[in-house]
């Protein structure tokens, strides 16, 4: 499951933080993209996946080079080819964060709530300690009540 930072002095020093989640997958992530990639693409996009750098847009069938991605799927494939590292939140919609909530590792930052409905359960940092969440509300309380 996924660990939620609020505060950024939080992220222990020894992670990178991303902020610009577009440069760091046009850069780097790119170039990791494989078969885990295209049902995340279709989820978040409603795009095909046809190789490392292109899709099929859902608007007809358009073929793309894959920078064309929203920001939102472009932070899901970070976190999931780099959870050892905290991207930002801030540039997914709804359906990335969805998907985002449900991956099984990764590191993400926000310092206001960004929660979708239809989330398992995450972990979070208090400032101390690790913890995990799996209710909307309890979430929107640490991230509302918790300083």
């Amino acid at each position: 499951m996924i660990t939620i930072f609020k505060d950024r002095k939080d992220i222990p020093q020894d992670m990178e933080y991303v902020e610009l989640n577009d440069v760091f997958f046009n850069q780097n992530t790119v170039s990791m993209l494989d078969e885990k990639a295209g049902g995340i693409i279709e989820q978040i996009d409603d795009s095909k996946f046809l190789g490392k750098y292109k899709i099929c847009s859902r608007f007809n069938d358009v073929v793309l080079d894959i920078d064309k991605l929203s920001a939102g799927c472009k932070t899901v494939l970070n976190v999931l080819y780099y959870p050892d590292k905290v991207f930002c939140l801030k540039e997914c919609g709804n359906n990335a964060l969805e998907v985002l909530y449900g991956l099984d590792e990764g590191n993400v930052y926000s310092d206001y709530a960004l929660i979708p409905f239809n989330m398992d359960k995450v972990m979070v940092w208090n400032g101390t300690e690790k913890y995990g969440v799996n209710d909307y509300e309890e979430l929107k309380g640490w991230w509302d009540n918790e300083k």
